[in-house]
């Protein structure tokens, strides 16, 4: 059975909000803080975004919430409503083909299932009901 986690969006407001749950919640991030200026052609983002949240995450219990900054440039606008997903984990590559090709079924595919540059198979989309999900296989190493 696959796993789901809630994932927000922020206005550059990401690692504010965290460290604000993690004094609520207590722990520690899973992982690092990725930022844009990580990404591959980071070179072209700028300035002013370079320091945003691209990938944060808190665990909480024996689940994850997670988030991200929206990058104006690209022309993301945060509008309460889409700062919202549903972000699922299944077990196998093959489930993740079949919920991101059934759930995006009549919707707008964000970003295709594919291998990122973090190293997993994600994709993200927005059904037809207007829910925003994002599908991410760990990729085992």
């Amino acid at each position: 059975m696959p796993k789901l986690n809630p994932y927000l969006n922020f206005d550059g407001q990401a690692e504010e909000a965290f460290n604000f749950y993690r004094s609520v919640f207590g722990g520690d991030f899973h992982g690092e803080v990725l930022r844009f200026s990580n990404v591959p052609g980071a070179e072209n983002i700028p300035e002013n975004e370079k320091n945003r949240v691209i990938h944060i995450a808190l665990p909480v219990g024996d689940d994850l919430l997670m988030a991200s900054d929206i990058m104006p440039s690209a022309g993301h606008r945060l509008i309460v409503g889409n700062n919202n997903y549903v972000s699922i984990f299944p077990d196998t590559k093959e489930e993740a083909d079949r919920l991101f090709s059934s759930l995006s079924a009549g919707g707008v595919v964000e970003l295709p299932l594919q291998v990122q540059f973090w190293g997993d198979y994600y994709g993200s989309f927005t059904d037809k009901f207007g829910v925003k999900w994002m599908v991410n296989y760990f990729v085992k190493q």
